[in-house]
């Protein structure tokens, strides 16, 4: 029997999601959702989804459905969550889990009341090479982890023309969550102090009331620190889509991870650029990737009746981090990780 599914919101990853979900032997994709309904109904068309909603609740009372695939912007995820994992339903989120910390601590205990299995949707640990990273400092390869840099930037398109919702998110919630997730995920810590900075000028010139550019230094209890950068405000003729490093420094050695380039650099007539396939690929007739292997691992999950590989505690970690980054960026002073 398939596992069916429906997807809430049709952005950017919404419909990489439902062509992804579609090459899956083992699921059934029976519905999209999307505030915009005129949006939901165009891409149902395009993709040939039967059925599409205005209302996350509408699609909840009407579909026989296993699953929720929840690809809302950074702070609208909360509710579809919710409401979906009340409905009996399990959930495949997108990052960051929540941009509030209560939010999260609700999700949390919903999840752990239900039974019901919630993976939020970061995706890099499903690249072989930050596995990599991951069991070399499990197994004590550098020694202690004492600090680490996490670096990810990206052209102004992204603010001004990926997303029309960049005014109420920043590049810390939609760059650093991964690389803060992947930190956590690394040295087994907790955060528990962050001070920040940030600018706002470019950005808020164009009439998008947003930081173009944050670092932020996260100390963990365990004595570990480490800094997450991250602007999006790079001239459009950067080839660098993102511009983007990780270093770890340990007691013994370090590992330092150049993303910004995945294996191939092409110039053509028109522009010099590192084409990206490692998160989500169309090889032949499947899509191959992180994000695939990701979804597929929910899938996985829901089948072997096991929790899943990043859960809603992971969830709340990363954007426990994200919020006190925040409240620094508005106090000017360091703040506690809650």
């Amino acid at each position: 029997m398939k596992t069916r599914i429906a997807v809430i919101g049709t952005g950017i990853m919404g419909k990489n999601a439902i062509m992804v979900w579609q090459r899956h032997p083992g699921v059934e994709i029976v519905a999209v959702c999307d505030s915009d309904f005129d949006k939901a109904r165009k891409v149902a068309a395009e993709l040939g989804v039967p059925r599409c909603y205005g209302n996350h609740v509408e699609l909840l009372d009407k579909e026989e459905v296993d699953a929720i695939h929840v690809n809302t912007p950074d702070w609208a995820h909360r509710d579809p969550v919710i409401d979906s994992l009340k409905a009996g339903k399990h959930v495949l989120v997108e990052k960051p889990m929540t941009t509030d910390v209560a939010e999260a601590d609700e999700i949390v205990a919903m999840v752990e009341k239900t039974g019901l299995i919630l993976q939020v949707s970061f995706n890099h640990r499903w690249l072989s090479v930050y596995h990599k990273v991951f069991s070399d400092i499990d197994k004590g390869s550098i020694g202690e982890c004492l600090l680490g840099f996490a670096k990810k930037n990206n052209p102004i398109l992204v603010p001004t023309e990926w997303i029309p919702w960049a005014g109420k998110s920043t590049s810390a919630w939609f760059l650093s969550s991964h690389d803060i997730d992947l930190t956590c995920w690394w040295t087994k810590a907790m955060g528990s102090e962050v001070y920040a900075t940030g600018a706002k000028k470019v950005l808020k010139a164009r009439g998008i009331d947003t930081y173009d550019a944050i670092q932020a230094q996260v100390r963990f209890d365990t004595g570990f620190f480490a800094t997450f950068e991250s602007a999006w405000i790079y001239s459009n003729k950067s080839p660098y889509l993102p511009d983007s490093y990780m270093e770890i420094i340990g007691s013994e050695g370090h590992v330092f991870m150049d993303r910004k380039a995945e294996a191939i650099e092409m110039a053509t007539k028109d522009a010099y650029s590192y084409p990206r396939t490692l998160l989500n690929y169309k090889v032949f007739d499947r899509w191959v990737g992180a994000l695939p292997a990701c979804m597929y691992s929910f899938i996985d999950a829901i089948e072997e009746k096991r929790a899943p590989f990043v859960t809603a505690r992971d969830g709340r970690k990363v954007t426990a981090i994200l919020d006190a980054i925040h409240r620094s960026l508005a106090s000017g002073k360091p703040e506690k990780v809650l």
